[in-house]
């Protein structure tokens, strides 16, 4: 699932800085722009997967025309949890109409990713 979020990146010396104004304790650092924008995605990625494991509530995104900043600039994260998320595969039996399967083969439909796809969707995640 795809999340969005704003944050304002701060430059210091030769390195940046990010923060997210919605999610508190959530900052990191990089060399550059491009660098500092990717730890920022895995920030936010590892902050909203921990939250979702312990239940608890995630915060809406601000409208990002609403954060201000003196000294750096804003913009927005984007990041899918999907691919943070425990990679174990569990195996699981279904059972489907015969010419489902047969339709679903021929069109080259990957069953696992379809029904991920579905249980996503599903739970709302």
């Amino acid at each position: 699932m795809l999340f969005v979020y704003p944050a304002i990146f701060h430059k210091e010396e030769d390195a940046y800085w990010v923060e997210f104004p919605d999610l508190e304790g959530c900052h990191t650092y990089g060399s550059s722009v491009n660098e500092t924008m990717e730890a920022a995605q895995e920030a936010l990625a590892a902050y909203l997967l921990t939250l979702l494991e312990h239940g608890d509530n995630i915060a809406s995104p601000s409208d990002i025309s609403v954060i201000h900043t003196d000294d750096g600039f804003s913009t927005l994260v984007s990041c899918d949890i999907n691919q943070y998320k425990d990679a174990k595969a569990v195996k699981k039996t279904l059972t489907i109409p015969s010419w489902l399967n047969d339709r679903a083969i021929s069109m080259g439909i990957n069953f696992s990713q379809v029904l991920q796809e579905a249980l996503l969707s599903k739970i709302q995640i």
